[in-house]
């Protein structure tokens, strides 16, 4: 099965606001590739810098959401699911930034990984730093890059331990 797991930090509160994108994309129970891409958000002002330590110097002449776009849906072509850790928030973004940009929102349901954990391994709670440390998954929390890869292997370890798409709760986009 193929997947990709997707995490985004974002500039301000408004869900068109992706300044970050990291995307591990696994077939079988292998993390075959991963992309990360720093992107300029529609508006300069970068509330969450304190959270992810992305400053408006680093996106500035970076490419926008749709010029990203073709490398987001290239490495979502083909998965059964998009995996996120709090899905909600990334499918917002995720729903957000195409909306902005007129592109198509992927008809790919969502896992949700802090459900797998609460699930599977009854963690509580189920922060992504709480479930690494729980699996012994190495992460640098709020990098899109190191995010998404943990969230990856938090689904692998959910499969390894007999869970099987679509038994968990999935969020359709749209």
């Amino acid at each position: 099965m193929r997947f990709v797991a997707l995490d985004f930090e974002t500039a301000d509160g408004g869900a068109d606001s992706a300044c970050a994108v990291g995307l591990a994309v696994v077939e079988g129970s292998r993390v075959v590739d991963v992309l990360y891409r720093l992107i300029r958000p529609p508006r300069p002002r970068m509330l969450f810098t304190r959270i992810h330590g992305i400053r408006w110097e680093n996106v500035a002449g970076e490419p926008g959401f749709a010029a990203v776009w073709s490398d987001i849906e290239h490495a979502l072509d083909g998965a059964a699911f998009i995996a996120a850790h709090w899905a909600r928030f990334d499918r917002r973004v995720l729903t957000g930034c195409c909306a902005a940009c007129g592109l198509p929102v992927p008809a790919l349901p969502f896992v949700c990984t802090v459900e797998l954990a609460r699930t599977l391994w009854k963690l509580r709670p189920a922060r992504l730093p709480d479930v690494c440390r729980h699996l012994c998954i190495p992460l640098q929390h709020h990098h899109a890059r190191s995010d998404a890869l943990a969230c990856a292997r938090i689904a692998i370890a959910a499969i390894e331990d007999g869970w099987q798409f679509p038994a968990a709760r999935v969020e359709a986009v749209a």
